[in-house]
């Protein structure tokens, strides 16, 4: 994407900078998105796979299908959502800590601040001056350990967000591979070799998502299809072939 002068002058004057950067940092909850329609279209289509391929009926197919859908996707947006407040109170605790240090010794945190910025090439009266400033006001002096050295920013991600978009990926792409069985419950017969078309639409799910990250990352959208289609078509291949030799043996035990 090119970029003009003429197109960065409207968002760089003193008032637009002064409300972006009130508004706080932009989080994107892609990785959630990617996530989650990654790995609904791999275990649903791993399910559907297993169900078919051990001769069920359309009815049986749909019902482990929705089965997994639900209670599968349910469970990536919880873990998804309680991983993300994990590192939120990570981030309190270190907050509180840091507060705590500050009052108890702040002649070993001044110290801290120094050697931070005097690693980044700030020596002489500009580095005094730089410790002063940040040391005189508490707030800033905490929030600049947390990012200098915890390494965590400031504001994290909203958990609630982050789960909800996982949940929402999920579902969307791991109800593609039961399309067809959906169908061919409706009109019996209406879709001959009802796998193959649900491995088809789940190769498509995984092209179509890689392409629409494209459009947020500014990349090659027939690449990015292509990578996901790849590393996501790896996955559901992995995923059948475990549960094909896992039938087998069962067959075997029996």
């Amino acid at each position: 994407m090119s970029v003009t002068r003429e197109h960065l002058e409207p968002s760089h004057t003193p008032d637009a900078i002064r409300d972006r950067l009130n508004d706080g940092p932009d989080h994107s909850y892609l990785q959630d998105f990617i996530y989650g329609a990654i790995d609904g279209a791999v275990t649903t289509f791993a399910v559907v796979a297993g169900a078919a391929g051990a001769g069920l009926s359309a009815g049986l197919v749909l019902l482990f299908g929705m089965a997994n859908l639900f209670a599968d996707g349910f469970s990536m947006a919880v873990s998804n959502y309680l991983g993300n407040r994990s590192e939120e109170q990570r981030r309190e605790r270190l907050r509180a800590e840091e507060h705590a240090h500050v009052r108890a010794i702040p002649e070993g945190e001044r110290e801290e601040v120094r050697q931070i910025f005097e690693a980044k090439g700030i020596t002489g009266d500009t580095l005094d001056r730089v410790v002063e400033v940040i040391t005189a006001d508490e707030h800033l002096w905490v929030e600049t350990m947390l990012r200098e050295e915890h390494g965590l920013p400031v504001h994290g991600r909203s958990a609630i967000r982050a789960g909800v978009s996982t949940f929402i990926a999920f579902m969307i792409a791991g109800s593609v591979p039961l399309v067809v069985f959906v169908i061919d419950l409706i009109v019996p017969g209406a879709i001959g070799n009802a796998l193959w078309w649900s491995a088809g639409m789940t190769a498509v799910t995984f092209f179509a998502t890689g392409a629409a990250k494209a459009r947020v990352v500014d990349e090659s959208w027939w690449w990015s299809g292509l990578e996901t289609l790849g590393l996501g078509g790896g996955a559901a291949l992995l995923a059948y072939a475990v549960g094909w030799l896992l039938s087998g043996l069962g067959g075997a035990a029996v």
